[in-house]
Order: C-alpha cells, then structure tokens, then sequence
C-alpha cells in the first residue's frame, strides 16, 4: 500500500504547527502583529522550507513587507525551536513569503459580485415592455 503522505509533507505540516505557535509567543517585533500561516513547502532533500505568511489587521502590502523582512531576519531564531521540536538530522533554512492569495481572493470576489449587480440590472433594462404587444398590431 502507497504512502499516503510523503516525509516532505510531514515535516512541512509539523513546521507550520510549530511556527505558528513560536511566532504568537515569542517574535515580540511591534511590526510583525498577528501572522497566518497559509502554508510550508519544504523541499525533496529537506535544505529549505517556504512559509507562505498574511497578517491580520496590516493596513498596506509595505507594512506585511516589513513584517516578512523582520521574519526573515529572525528564521534562524525560529530555526532553533523547531530543531527543539523535531527529529531530524537538519532543519530545514527557512524563507518567509508574503501570500497575497487571500488578498486577491477578496478582489476577485468583489469584482464578481459586482458584475453580477451590473448583469441583473441589466437584463431588467432589456425586458420588452409589455405595452409594445398589446397594441394589437399584427406585423
């Protein structure tokens, strides 16, 4: 029977746990404020890890920047509590990515619902008037 999952995505999961935890209680930068981590991909040799971040409340996509240059900067601290963590001969290195899916998610859908709007008004607009065919003209 074939794994179901392979190492890369265990340790890719059992990395975003545990980030999520260190970097609510332990990254005190006012900058960083509240972080989600949409996802971690690690590579096939287990060298290095992407982890795709948003944060909560960050008014401008300058501010969530800074927010993942300061992650950056602290990736080998957070290195170390994974290693803490996890069993494995090494950690992998870790890149912190601003993830603006969720973001163009949002802009997708209102784009969308206002299309909508303009399509439902727009099909009232072209209905015939009734008035027209009971004239009693015949063409």
């Amino acid at each position: 029977m074939p794994r179901e999952f392979t190492r890369s995505d265990r340790v890719s999961d059992a990395i975003q746990r545990i980030l999520g935890q260190v970097i609510a209680q332990e990254i005190r930068d006012p900058r960083v404020g509240l972080v989600n981590i949409n996802a971690v991909t690690v590579t096939r040799d287990m060298a290095y890890a992407k982890v795709y971040v948003t944060f909560v409340g960050s008014e401008s996509e300058a501010e969530s920047l800074a927010a993942v240059a300061v992650l950056n900067k602290a990736g080998g601290f957070l290195r170390g509590f994974i290693a803490k963590e996890l069993i494995m001969r090494s950690v992998p290195k870790l890149q912190f990515v601003y993830d603006k899916t969720a973001i163009r998610g949002q802009e997708i859908s209102f784009l969308i619902d206002r299309a909508m709007k303009e399509d439902s008004q727009h099909v009232h607009d072209d209905e015939p008037a009734d008035d027209a065919d009971s004239s009693g003209e015949k063409a």
